[in-house]
């Protein structure tokens, strides 16, 4: 399939201002802004993006809107034991503490916990996820499966023998507050309608901004196989995997 690049930045105008850059190489143009609020902004603080691309909202949904919400504070990124359960203050998480595993780069059919996916994002990755029904979700996965494969390549995965194209995750995920959600190091993107363009323009931006940036398979698991995908969590949380020892570098702090 031919890959196109999406290398716009996002214009930060004043509230009634629109994106004046245009999406190139697919012939799409960005959607309009509705709305930036810069009220909790600071130099180091968050910036909120409102779109109002003007598509369809999917079923169960008032309007179509989209946010982005960039420049996120992560407070802390320190490996736990595994099944030890984390809060975090987004929703997608956008970076926290974590569990020592991480997913393969790939779409999967199970949802992979967040504790396993943020270890993704901060490897850079962005992690492409979709809370709707069992039935009628297909124009919803087909929408993301596309962002996902038509992302440019990564020469970090390429170097890697039977590596992936690109540090990407598709993942099912129950605890979202809307169907369509992006994830990336300190970086959100939520959606209530299909909107590829903004979309891929996340993807375009985000990627390959966590705190480290590789595309290792040394600790990553399949979450769809029942056999060494994630693990089985009782009620205990087993006494393991503190340590950066899975990624071959020192222990986080």
């Amino acid at each position: 399939m031919k890959r196109c690049g999406f290398a716009q930045m996002w214009v930060a105008a004043a509230a009634t201002a629109a994106l004046s850059s245009a999406l190139t190489g697919c012939g799409q143009s960005a959607p309009p802004v509705d709305e930036i609020d810069e009220s909790d902004a600071s130099p180091q603080g968050p910036e909120t993006i409102t779109l109002s691309p003007g598509a369809p909202p999917l079923p169960g949904e008032a309007e179509c809107k989209v946010v982005v919400q960039t420049g996120i504070r992560v407070a802390t990124a320190q490996h736990v034991p595994e099944c030890t359960p984390v809060q975090y203050d987004t929703n997608p998480p956008s970076g926290g503490d974590h569990w020592a595993i991480w997913a393969e780069f790939k779409s999967y059919k199970a949802e992979v916990p967040r504790e396993i996916y943020v270890h993704n994002l901060e490897h850079g990755a962005v992690v492409l996820a979709y809370r709707c029904p069992s039935s009628g979700c297909a124009e919803v996965e087909t929408m993301l499966e596309e962002v996902r494969t038509e992302a440019a390549s990564d020469p970090k995965c390429l170097t890697l023998p039977g590596g992936p194209e690109a540090r990407l995750v598709m993942t099912p995920d129950s605890a979202l507050d809307t169907p369509i959600a992006a994830a990336a190091w300190g970086a959100t993107y939520t959606a209530t309608c299909l909107d590829k363009p903004s979309l891929a323009r996340f993807v375009a931006e985000h990627y390959g901004k966590g705190p480290e940036d590789t595309c290792s398979n040394a600790a990553a698991v399949d979450v769809d196989q029942p056999a060494g995908g994630a693990p089985s969590c009782g009620d205990a949380p087993p006494d393991a995997g503190a340590g950066d020892a899975a990624d071959g570098g020192p222990p986080e702090p």
